[in-house]
Order: C-alpha cells, then structure tokens, then sequence
C-alpha cells in the first residue's frame, strides 16, 4: 500500500467528478429537495421531526451506492482498471483511493444535506450536529463501499441500477423507517438484523432522541463500519491484476 497512489487515484476520482454536473446535482441538490419536499408532505412537524434523521442515514447511503457502482462500473468497462492493474499500483490503493475521494465528497454531502433540515427546516435533534454528521457520513461510507463491491457483478450501467431494487430496496423496507422492526413478522426481524442500513439507520435514531452519544450508537457504528470496511476488502478481491 502506498499512501502517494492512494492520494493520486482519490485525485483523479474526484477531477472526474468535479466535470460531471449531473452527477454532482444528484449528490447535493437532490437529497435537499427530498427532505424538503417530505416537510410539505408531513404538515405535523413532530411527525417530520422524528422522520427526517432517519433518512440522513438512508439518502448518503443509496445516493453514493448508484454513483459509486456506476463510476467503478465505468471503469471496468472502458479499460482503465485494466490499464491501472498493468502499472505499480496495488488493488489495495485503488479501492482505498476510490474510498477516500468518495468519503470526501460524503463529507460535504452530509454536511450539505443536515445544513438544510438542522438550518433551513429546523428539526430538532437532541443529540446535535456533530453526531448527525457522523451518522450522515458513516452511511454514505457504507453506500460508496457497497457500490464499489456490488459494481464487479454488472456488465453495463443499466444493470448496476438494476441492483438499486434487489439491493437497496430490501433493506429499505425492513430498517424501521415505515414500521417498527418489532411489529414486523419474525423472519423480516431476522434480515433486519443482518442488514447494515438498520444499523445507519439506529444510528440517527439515537442522535435524535439523545443528547449524549449512547453506547447503543457506538455500536451500530462499529457494525456499520464493519459492514464497509468488509465490502471493501471484497470488493479488492474482485480486482485482478493484468500482466
């Protein structure tokens, strides 16, 4: 591992990104608009109040999920894994380049995102801003290195997106954010509990409702970075080198 083409591929990751307007539109404007929108929907504000975290540990998680598989995707399918894995650099300092320039661009979509439902909306989180930012960012880290595993098993961009629903979909209906996990039947209990969305999304759970940082949020911390930093190192062995 060298921390030099680590640095260098984040670099380049991010000179791609910063020319590609669309792209950046669906990471820092759409996530507002859809927290925005939902404070419209929901003209009970207690109801809103409670619902918003939640999807801070939902929106960075799928959004930078699609982005990460698709340009990891791309990629793969124009040469340029190819021509990387024939050059001095090792399958480690690809993902970890990849990890860090999209945990970088989390960073500021979290923080963009919680400005507008902490700022413009006013939701009340006990737990305050630091922490919000901490479950935003963990959950985008989650998506990027689910998206970076997830892209070996597409052959075009149609079908990474095609994972969205078998993927994203499951653990969307099953982490509590329509119905509390224990009013669920027993089995959706059980792949709640194997589903790293439910523990980004317990994570805000607990920002919410408490004001100091509870041993229960350490926890699902800890599983959620286990869940990225596993996907992560399989999404490595998905990577050959070319002679």
């Amino acid at each position: 591992m060298s921390p030099r083409k680590t640095l260098a591929t984040s670099h380049r990751v991010l000179a791609q990104l910063r020319h590609d307007p669309r792209t950046l539109a669906l990471l820092f404007v759409v996530p507002p608009v859809l927290i925005t929108i939902l404070k419209y929907i929901f003209q009970n504000s207690r109801m809103f109040d409670s619902l918003a975290p939640m999807l801070l540990g939902i929106f960075p998680m799928v959004m930078m999920f699609l982005i990460t598989s698709i340009a990891t995707l791309r990629e793969r399918t124009n040469g340029t894994l190819e021509r990387l894995m024939t050059m001095p650099i090792g399958k480690v300092d690809f993902i970890l380049g990849y990890a860090v320039a999209f945990s970088a661009v989390a960073l500021l979509q979290a923080s963009v995102a919680a400005g507008v439902m902490l700022g413009l909306l006013h939701v009340s989180v006990l737990g305050g801003t630091v922490p919000t930012l901490v479950g935003a960012v963990l959950s985008a880290f989650l998506g990027t290195s689910l998206g970076l595993f997830v892209s070996a098993f597409a052959a075009t961009e149609f079908q990474a997106v095609q994972f969205m629903p078998a993927f994203i979909f499951p653990q969307l209906l099953t982490c509590g954010l329509f119905v509390p996990r224990g009013q669920m039947a027993r089995f959706l209990q059980w792949l709640a509990d194997i589903f790293p969305l439910t523990y980004s999304v317990d994570v805000m759970k607990q920002v919410t409702v408490h004001a100091t940082w509870t041993g229960a949020a350490t926890r699902d911390v800890l599983v959620v970075v286990g869940y990225a930093v596993a996907a992560l190192l399989l999404g490595s062995l998905t990577i050959h080198r070319q002679e």
